[in-house]
């Protein structure tokens, strides 16, 4: 039987016809104990999803659909490490990297809990080593800036980890390099020393373009300062689960962590990957972002399905994209610690869920994941707010907002934190005709100048909006905030009858590039090109004088 065939997907659907009727505004009014009935609190992360255009029995018919898909069995197989990711053949184990189990977990006869553990004491070894400047650099000076090389999860975890500890973070500098364009490595080259620097190379297969390319370019920056290869050696870590090709660039053994392919590379993040977070932050730091997810595993496997936050989260999402049509979501965060998680977040949920054919490989025929997307309040209420208050496609909102400041800020984090809390409300409630009258009047206009400005200052209200308050941006609340969307994607995932640990669709592209790299320097190749490829690769060639 199809998902939508299924009793619970067609009750949704009728049920959709009576929410469709309702305001939210209504609902608060009805009911005065909204917020605790429609809230979860874990540890210093509170969830509050009252401000959703959804009822009890809303709730209970998401939970039908997520028992009809056999959520918790898929639950257990994902966490069990069982082969949930089947066109590559592999468990997705990154729930292990976090783990402080001590009972072993086999995976094809290798106890997979004992690897991390022994992956992450060389971590903190070479982390405490750079960090206390005992890891001196080709020159005998210690070290003190790390430039780290990666693209996608390899880049966009330890970024936004570091950004979100920035307070925390008293070692080296640390640089980011993901895009091809040069501009990040120019940066990062043109003020630093290669003798007091060290390099971080991060790609699972060590053949993604991108990486190579950088890890390269860099290679012979330190060649151009006069670094022989043995002082390079010195200064290259990589993190690949390709030991011959890593060992083939000239990466020292002892300087080489592993990925293993059970580890997705937008779950890489607690695996050695996130080593620039140890050197800056220190191993202490970075062992309590495990614990915090952890902390969210823990949730996730053991509270009951109506009251598990990823659960809630993930079918909040099924509700708005499958029943009530709405095929974009915004994240905001209200700090600028967490700028980059709308980026990060847009990889997790579009790469995982960006799929349309499910486990059986036939096409879904249903929406899948929304376009994601967003910025940090208040950024983007001097941005994009007016279309999310008055534009004709509503779209759902996860706000995020950190209750304690920063020091010395107070005055201002109280304004910050006005304007999260003022923008969901506003955007639950509305402003009805009525009530934009006595504003206008308020404010002195006559009345034929309310009559005209009457259309322009009624807000329709009824824009749904989740928000997530940290007690304190924290290794470990941060841990469990990652954690939470990651399960958010998987409980998605097993309604949707998706793969979410593979992701085919990145690979026509990269396949195509290699093709057209060698058009773009010798012009050869072109007649298989459609003839808008072929005209850009002309025009290119032609504006360098390449012809």
């Amino acid at each position: 039987m199809s998902l939508k065939q299924s009793e619970a997907w067609i009750s949704l659907s009728q049920h959709r016809r009576m929410v469709a009727e309702l305001h939210l505004r209504d609902l608060f009014e009805k009911d005065p104990h909204r917020f605790r009935r429609f809230s979860l609190e874990l540890d210093g992360l509170l969830l509050d999803y009252s401000k959703n255009l959804i009822t009890e029995d809303t709730l209970r018919l998401l939970l039908d659909l997520a028992a009809a898909a056999d959520l918790v069995g898929w639950r257990q197989r994902l966490l069990q490490g069982e082969v949930v990711n089947h066109t590559e053949g592999r468990p997705a184990l990154h729930t292990a990297l976090r783990s402080s189990a001590s009972a072993p977990l086999l995976v094809q006869g290798k106890d997979v809990r004992a690897e991390v553990r022994e992956v992450l004491a060389r971590m903190e070894a070479l982390a405490e080593a750079v960090r206390n400047g005992r890891y001196l650099g080709y020159d005998g000076r210690p070290i003190r800036d790390v430039i780290h090389i990666g693209i996608g999860g390899s880049d966009l975890g330890p970024r936004l980890a570091l950004q979100a500890l920035a307070p925390q973070h008293d070692g080296p500098r640390v640089h980011f390099v993901s895009n091809i364009d040069g501009v990040e490595l120019a940066a990062c080259t043109g003020r630093l020393q290669p003798a007091t620097t060290l390099v971080t190379i991060v790609s699972k297969s060590f053949t993604t373009l991108e990486t190579c390319a950088n890890a390269e370019a860099v290679r012979e920056w330190f060649r151009a300062a006069g670094a022989d290869e043995a002082a390079i050696r010195r200064h290259f870590i990589a993190i690949s689960g390709n030991r011959e090709a890593a060992l083939a660039f000239g990466i020292d053994p002892q300087r080489l962590f592993p990925i293993w392919d059970w580890v997705g590379g937008r779950y890489s993040l607690w695996s050695a990957v996130g080593l620039p977070i140890a050197i800056g932050c220190g191993m202490d730091a970075f062992r309590q972002l495990l614990q915090g997810a952890e902390r969210m595993d823990q949730h996730f496997e053991e509270a009951p399905l109506e009251r598990n936050m990823p659960v809630i989260l993930g079918l909040l999402g099924i509700w708005y994209v499958n029943f009530m049509g709405l095929g974009s979501h915004a994240v905001i965060p209200y700090s600028e610690r967490l700028r980059v998680l709308p980026a990060y977040l847009e990889q997790l949920e579009m790469e995982s869920n960006g799929k349309s054919v499910d486990r059986d490989g036939n096409p879904v025929g249903y929406a899948t994941v929304p376009v994601l997307w967003g910025q940090t309040g208040t950024v983007g209420q001097h941005a994009f707010f007016q279309a999310l208050h008055q534009g004709t496609q509503p779209v759902p909102i996860d706000f995020v907002g950190i209750v304690e400041p920063l020091p010395g800020y107070e005055r201002m984090h109280e304004q910050l934190m006005a304007n999260l809390f003022a923008q969901s409300e506003a955007l639950m409630r509305g402003q009805s005709a009525e009530e934009a009258r006595r504003q206008m009047a308020a404010e002195g206009l006559s009345a034929e100048r309310i009559d005209d400005l009457l259309p322009y200052r009624v807000f329709p209200g009824n824009r749904p909006s989740t928000t997530i308050l940290l007690r304190e941006l924290s290794p470990r609340t941060l841990g469990m905030l990652i954690a939470l969307y990651e399960h958010k994607v998987f409980t998605q995932s097993v309604v949707w009858r998706l793969n979410a640990f593979d992701q085919w669709g990145v690979e026509l592209g990269k396949q195509l590039a290699k093709g057209l790299l060698t058009a773009l320097r010798d012009g050869s190749g072109m007649a298989e090109h459609d003839s808008s490829t072929r005209g850009l690769v002309e025009r290119y060639r032609a504006w360098r004088g390449l012809d």
